[in-house]
C-alpha cells in the first residue's frame, strides 16, 4: 500500500540560511539516553509493536552531511545486499559507537571508513534527537556541512553506491510519505521519501523526518 502527496514548490536553501536555522534546531550536544524514550522512532508509525527497553539498545552515530554547493544536498550511501542490518537500504554514513567513543567521534570515523570522507571537509552543526531502530539501535544523528572538493572513496564490503539528493526535495514535506508493507505477517508503516529510481526509507527516512520537525519549529 503506498499513499502519496501532490509535490509543492521547492525551496532553495542557501548555506547561510541553513547555517543559521541549524543554530536553533539542532542540539549542541547529543541528548542523554533516556530522552529516547519519548524521542523518534521505528515505532512511532506502529504503536501496536512493542519497543524494546532503551538499556538493550546498542549506541550508534550517523553523520547527516550536508553539501554546501550553490544547490545544496544531502550525501547518502546505498547500502550492500549482504549486510547483517539494513541490506541494501539508503543510508547515512555510521555505524556503532565503540567504547569509549563519543558520538561526534563515531559519525566522523564512520564517514571516513565507509566513504572515505575526510574531517577537514567537515563543519558539525549539531544533533537531532537521538532515533530507535527496530534492529535494536539507538542511533545519535550528527549534522554537519560538508564543504566541496573532497573525494570520496567507498569502502567495496558496505557501500553498493555513493549519490547526492537535492536539500530542497529532502526538505520538502510534500515528498515525505507514509508507506506500507508486510513484516513478519503483519502490515507495518513507515516514512519514506522516492528521489529518481531511488527509494529512501525506515530509519534514514525516519531521521529526515525528525530533521523536518526540527527545522519547521524555528
Amino acid at each position: 500500500m503506498t499513499s502519496s502527496k501532490p509535490v509543492s514548490p521547492q525551496i532553495r536553501w542557501t548555506v547561510p540560511d541553513f547555517r543559521r536555522v541549524a543554530a536553533t534546531a539542532l542540539h549542541a550536544q547529543p541528548l542523554a539516553p533516556e530522552q529516547a524514550a519519548t524521542g523518534p522512532s521505528d515505532f512511532d508509525l506502529n504503536q501496536d509493536v512493542a519497543a524494546p527497553l532503551l538499556a538493550t539498545l546498542r549506541p550508534a552515530a550517523v553523520l547527516v552531511p550536508v553539501v554546501a554547493r550553490d544547490t545544496m544536498s544531502l550525501l547518502l550511501t546505498e547500502r550492500t545486499d549482504h549486510l547483517p542490518a539494513h541490506a541494501g537500504q539508503i543510508a547515512f554514513p555510521g555505524g556503532k559507537i565503540d567504547s569509549g567513543e563519543t558520538a561526534h567521534a563515531a559519525a566522523l570515523r564512520e564517514a571516513h571508513e565507509e566513504i572515505g570522507l575526510e574531517s577537514r571537509f567537515i563543519e558539525p552543526l549539531g544533533y537531532l534527537p537521538p532515533y530507535r531502530t527496530g534492529t535494536g539501535f539507538l542511533v545519535t544523528p550528527l549534522v554537519a556541512l560538508v564543504q566541496p572538493g573532497f573525494t570520496l572513496t567507498r569502502n567495496e564490503a558496505e557501500v553498493a553506491d555513493i549519490f547526492e539528493v537535492p536539500l530542497s526535495h529532502i526538505l520538502d514535506p510534500t515528498n515525505l510519505r507514509i508507506d506500507s508493507r508486510l513484516w513478519r505477517g503483519a502490515e507495518r508503516r513507515y516514512y519514506a521519501i522516492p528521489y529518481q529510481h531511488r527509494y529512501i526509507w525506515g530509519a534514514t527516512a525516519g531521521i529526515i523526518k525528525a530533521l523536518h520537525r526540527s527545522f519547521q519549529n524555528q
